[in-house]
């Protein structure tokens, strides 16, 4: 792993290098950038990939104790860090967090070339359905969240639809998910990162103006969601590709919100096309 100093500390990165076009790929709420494993895989012989660590719970080093957490707050990150890494034409792809969304809203997508939106967080689904709505319960009791991981240990735990259980149709092997709780056991600091954030959503109607922004964004965009999801709403992936002026939308069967744990092979299919072509792969 690779790893920049930005102002709010030290996020570290995988890069597979090369001279082909920059794929930077985005995670979600107490994972790291091992989610897209099985993504990256397929496309790192073509592409540059780069997959940032957000402090979102699955980093190993905390930020400061100053530093601006909040869903804009992370976003605001992910410009300083494609800024720092001087990565332009970049496809941005996110997946289970939503915030990127509010580079958009706040101006601060210059560098973004195309957008991949996969299954996650949109319009006033923060924190997102039934396990969102338990994380945020956590955070606001205190030793909350430190609790709702412990309980994680247990891993029939995992598979409760107000866990885990919601998010992957195939359980995500128990190594991979270890290691993306294990900060959150270890360090309090690392809980206190995640609690900033998970606080730090804003009012409705901010959250549906970064929404209402992304009629702006005039490049390529591609919306890739989980026609059986049950956490992000299918409705909000056709509302998301109605709303993006260049956007087009492809529903991926037999997956839940983490297609790149669900249908790795056809979503880094449908990147490689978009990234190479402005057009989805076959399904």
């Amino acid at each position: 792993m690779a790893e920049v100093d930005l102002s709010a500390g030290t996020v570290e990165y995988l890069d597979t290098g090369g001279g082909g076009p920059v794929v930077v790929l985005l995670h979600g709420v107490a994972m790291d950038g091992s989610l897209w494993r099985n993504v990256v895989a397929p496309l790192r012989s073509q592409f540059r990939c780069v997959v940032p660590t957000l402090p979102l719970g699955g980093h190993r080093r905390p930020m400061k104790t100053d530093a601006d957490l909040s869903i804009a707050g992370v976003a605001r990150l992910v410009a300083e860090f494609l800024d720092r890494l001087d990565l332009r034409d970049v496809t941005l792809v996110m997946s289970d967090w939503g915030g990127a969304q509010a580079l958009v809203a706040e101006g601060r997508d210059e560098r973004i070339g195309r957008l991949v939106i996969t299954s996650c967080e949109a319009f006033d689904n923060f924190p997102p359905g039934l396990p969102g709505r338990n994380l945020f319960t956590s955070a606001k009791l205190p030793g909350g969240i430190n609790l709702a991981f412990r309980l994680l240990k247990w891993k029939p735990m995992r598979r409760l639809p107000m866990t885990w259980g919601w998010m992957s149709k195939r359980p995500v092997p128990h190594d991979v998910m270890d290691a993306w709780f294990a900060p959150l056991w270890n360090s309090e600091e690392i809980r206190r990162d995640l609690r900033k954030y998970v606080l730090g959503v804003p009012p409705k109607n901010e959250l549906l103006r970064w929404a209402e922004k992304l009629r702006g964004f005039d490049r390529p965009a591609l919306v890739v969601w989980a026609a059986e999801d049950k956490v992000m709403p299918p409705e909000h992936g056709r509302r998301l590709a109605e709303l993006l002026p260049r956007g087009r939308l492809v529903e991926v069967e037999d997956s839940y919100t983490l297609i790149p744990e669900d249908q790795p092979e056809l979503l880094s299919a449908h990147i490689r096309a978009f990234a190479l072509t402005g057009e989805p792969g076959s399904s």
